[in-house]
């Protein structure tokens, strides 16, 4: 028994826009834009190591290409790439970057968090 297919030419899109998984604040972009200058790479990778009192912890590395399951953010001419296996963790978190007397970091502002350490390094989801 054989089955028949039909072909139909679609006229017009029916994508749905996505948002990207991480946005950057102008802060953000700028300190990026400032590393990944400075160090020669084409952007940093946001990745989250088993660390720290509450299970996870951000990591930030140079980056020149996406690995084979990565996700690739550009935003205002800046790229964010994204571990696979972080990526589930990082859905909806608007990354920004906080500069003051004592401290100058990047900041993880992430829905997702269900704890954080008292330090702020670490958290669970």
């Amino acid at each position: 028994m054989t089955f028949g297919a039909t072909v139909r030419a679609v006229t017009k899109s029916r994508l749905i826009p996505t948002r990207a998984a991480l946005t950057l604040t102008p802060a953000a972009v700028k300190k990026v834009s400032d590393i990944t200058n400075r160090q020669q790479c084409q952007g940093l990778k946001v990745s989250v190591k088993t660390r720290g009192c509450n299970g996870l912890t951000y990591v930030l590395d140079y980056c020149d290409y996406a690995a084979k399951f990565d996700e690739v953010v550009e935003q205002d001419g800046v790229k964010i790439f994204i571990d696979s296996k972080a990526l589930m963790t990082l859905i909806g978190t608007e990354m920004d970057y906080t500069s003051d007397k004592l401290t100058s970091e990047f900041v993880f502002n992430n829905p997702n968090v269900k704890g954080t350490c008292g330090c702020g390094e670490s958290f669970s989801v």
